[in-house]
């Protein structure tokens, strides 16, 4: 079964990667946990000092690209140790099917952004392949794997809708970032819907107000954008991301 489920996500991969490269004809690029956060040139202390033995993520486009991608990575080791957990193993029908998903969608997210920036920058400029400590997680229990996973994906979802606006969609390979990034969060904000209904079914949490924003005197309708900083403190403080990189290049408006 194993075998099959790596077949047809193969399969997938391919399918996605040849469609996308088609649409975009350009780069999206990859990125890992933060070693020091800083996103400016103002930020001063022995934590901001440049390292040049650690990745940084770039500035301009090439560097939110990066950022995405460090994401993804992040999102598909964790579906990758659920479907290898007790709890994936004894869920029921409808919640396998649902982490299958997830875990399929995240795994071509992240496949797609190492072939696409792999093909066009060279490979100094693209962040390694990261790892990962979920030692805190227990994947044997659903209330620990479904807790993260809202986490994450909402998570996700602030992420793109922050660093979207600060793509510079001045030439096509700008507007085809921007494009890409807003069908992913997307996708990124269906899953934390499901997660969210798996959690409290039958209840409005599929779109919680603790997730959502009012915007212009409405009342909460809109998904949180949380910029970069906000971001990456956040990915920090999960203590899941063992390999260290930067991000002092980052734009931030």
């Amino acid at each position: 079964m194993k075998k099959l489920k790596q077949n047809n996500l193969q399969t997938l991969i391919n399918n996605d990667r040849r469609r996308f490269l088609k649409l975009s004809g350009a780069a999206i690029v990859g990125s890992g946990l933060l070693f020091m956060t800083g996103c400016s040139d103002d930020d001063d202390g022995p934590g901001f000092e440049p390292n040049p033995d650690v990745f940084d993520l770039g500035s301009g486009n090439l560097g939110i690209l990066n950022y995405a991608y460090a994401l993804e990575q992040l999102e598909a080791a964790f579906y990758t140790r659920v479907l290898d957990g007790g709890y994936y193993a004894g869920a029921n029908a409808n919640e396998k099917q649902i982490m299958l998903d997830l875990y399929n969608h995240e795994v071509i997210h992240r496949e797609f952004f190492k072939t696409a920036i792999s093909s066009v920058v060279d490979a100094s400029q693209v962040l390694p392949t990261l790892e990962f400590d979920f030692s805190s997680v227990n994947f044997d229990d659903r209330a620990s794997v479904l807790g993260i996973s809202k986490v994450l994906e909402d998570t996700g979802v602030s992420a793109y809708n922050g660093a979207g606006q600060l793509i510079n969609v001045g030439d096509a390979a700008g507007l085809t970032y921007l494009g890409l990034a807003g069908k992913i969060v997307s996708v990124e904000a269906r899953h934390a819907s499901a997660i969210r209904d798996l959690l409290n079914p039958g209840s409005m949490d599929f779109a919680g107000d603790d997730i959502l924003v009012g915007l212009g005197g409405t009342q909460k309708a809109y998904d949180k954008a949380q910029l970069p900083p906000e971001i990456l403190a956040a990915v920090i403080a999960t203590g899941f991301v063992v390999t260290p990189f930067t991000a002092n290049n980052l734009p931030t408006e």
